[in-house]
């Protein structure tokens, strides 16, 4: 095919062409069809700004000079509180029973009440004159027994001697082992005449309140931190690690009161005549008025070290363990040239923090519940230790020593009467024994389990956590700026 000798043939009048501008009413030259200055003109339109309150509302535009619409501005923020306090409620009984799994007391002797003491009644109904008469006795009766009288305290109460005694449990307290995990202990608060479905959300508006309060204190502390100490630094600079670590210890360390109280709400009974507490600010109250005030609230030995503690080392983990994992396995990837793989480090990197972080969360919840000063003792929904714990390692010695990890713990019932043989009694209690040893195991004898209790549930969550990132990374995968 050959080229056209001329351009004559491809020349297309402006007047026919596309235009995005109205056609004008009078004729103008073609010589002068320069659009005018005042004229309209079609432009690509920028994106919006971002919205920093959960992009709730799109027209709030505090860039504009005229002002701030306090009528969107009311809006989103109530959009946004609304929001943070679903999020929370939707989470919030799981967070109840891994707490409750956590300072709840299982002592390594919570086996089968004792048998009741039976002893024998040398008292007949007859006269003695009538016992001294052969002919009122009978040769072949045996004499009858009856438990013996428990023992009681001061105020007439039968002590109580093991957990798993019915008549003497507390109405408030639920039954110790009769969950093993997050979920069983969840249907078990439900189901259970002194708590109910509405205790699983026990403290949703202190921890709602925390939630917001961290999630706004820890950006301002960190950016305070990098324009104090490092002024100079590039946006696109990696900031050291110690300036993360520092803005999540400063704003737990800040908040530590709220997540003391946070507890204590939740463990407390759900019972109106047995709760401790009325409220958040009551508790509040209370803890300063009776344990110390704000000193001893921030700063008493065992709040402060296991706060300084807690909060430190969950950012050390989260964001020192991929890339220790990383060069352990011997690859060089990053989050910005290897997205996928660096997800899958993250993942191993938070279930192997874990291991490490839970056992201190742990130890930290079961020195929140302990009341310290002229403060009365909580009366908690699950069972806590009589004893308090003298600080973080006297409670993880104990913890490991003391208590037992076979969860739930199955009960036998005990054959009753006084007139079963020695070998029934025997087999009773060698079959007794067997269950002890097999079905608990190791277990039975040392309490790390207690330490782990809700690692199942933090291992779920990291992982739907990991996936819900990888389905969105891939929708976002094609989306981006593309070159014409």
């Amino acid at each position: 095919m050959s080229a056209p000798t001329s351009l004559r043939d491809l020349y297309i009048d402006p007047s026919s062409a596309w235009a995005f501008l109205p056609s004008p009413t009078t004729a103008q030259p073609a010589t002068s069809l320069e659009p005018s200055p005042s004229g309209p003109s079609y432009q690509w339109s920028t994106r919006p700004s971002h919205n920093s309150i959960f992009d709730l509302s799109p027209s709030l535009d505090l860039s504009e000079p005229s002002g701030v619409n306090v009528t969107n501005l009311f809006k989103a923020l109530v959009a946004s509180a609304v929001l943070q306090y679903s999020s929370t409620a939707i989470a919030m009984p799981w967070e109840v029973g891994k707490l409750l799994l956590q300072v709840q007391w299982v002592p390594r002797d919570a086996g089968e009440p004792e048998e009741p003491e039976l002893v024998e009644d040398n008292d007949d109904a007859m006269s003695d004159s009538s016992n001294d008469d052969p002919y009122f006795t009978d040769p072949h009766a045996t004499p009858t027994r009856h438990a013996a009288p428990r023992p009681t305290d001061d105020q007439g109460y039968v002590i109580r001697r093991s957990v798993l005694e019915e008549g003497t449990r507390p109405e408030f307290i639920i039954p110790v082992g009769s969950a093993d995990g997050v979920w069983g202990m969840m249907k078990r608060i439900g189901r259970f005449r002194g708590e109910g479905y509405l205790a699983l959300w026990k403290g949703l508006l202190t921890s709602c309140i925390t939630e917001i309060l961290s999630s706004t204190l820890q950006p301002l502390i960190h950016n305070f931190l990098q324009s104090l100490f490092f002024p100079s630094m590039s946006p696109f600079h990696q900031p050291p690690l110690l300036l993360p670590v520092a803005s999540h210890l400063l704003t737990g360390f800040l908040l530590s009161p709220l997540d003391l109280i946070r507890t204590r709400l939740i463990v407390q009974s759900f019972i109106s005549r047995y709760k401790t507490y009325l409220g958040p600010l009551d508790a509040l109250s209370q803890i300063l008025r009776d344990e110390g005030g704000l000193k001893g609230i921030y700063f008493h030995p065992h709040l402060f070290l296991p706060t300084v503690i807690d909060n430190a080392l969950r950012p050390i983990v989260s964001l020192a363990f991929p890339s220790m994992l990383a060069k352990y396995l011997g690859v060089q990837i990053s989050e910005e040239a290897n997205p996928w793989a660096w997800g899958f480090v993250e993942l191993g990197g938070s279930c192997l923090g874990l291991l490490v972080t839970l056992p201190f969360e742990t130890i930290r919840r079961r020195l929140q519940v302990q009341v310290r000063g002229t403060a009365k003792p909580l009366k908690g929904c699950v069972e806590l230790r009589p004893a308090p714990y003298n600080g973080i390692v006297d409670a993880f010695w104990h913890i490991l020593t003391e208590e037992r990890s076979d969860l739930p713990i199955r009960r036998t019932r005990k054959r009753r009467g006084s007139q079963s043989s020695v070998k029934g009694k025997e087999r009773a209690a060698s079959d007794l024994e067997e269950k002890d040893t097999g079905e608990g195991g190791w277990l039975r004898h040392t309490g790390i389990g207690q330490l782990y209790r809700g690692l199942g549930m933090r291992l779920g969550a990291s992982a739907i956590v990991f996936c819900l990132a990888f389905f969105s990374f891939g929708e976002e995968g094609d989306g981006g700026w593309a070159e014409i």
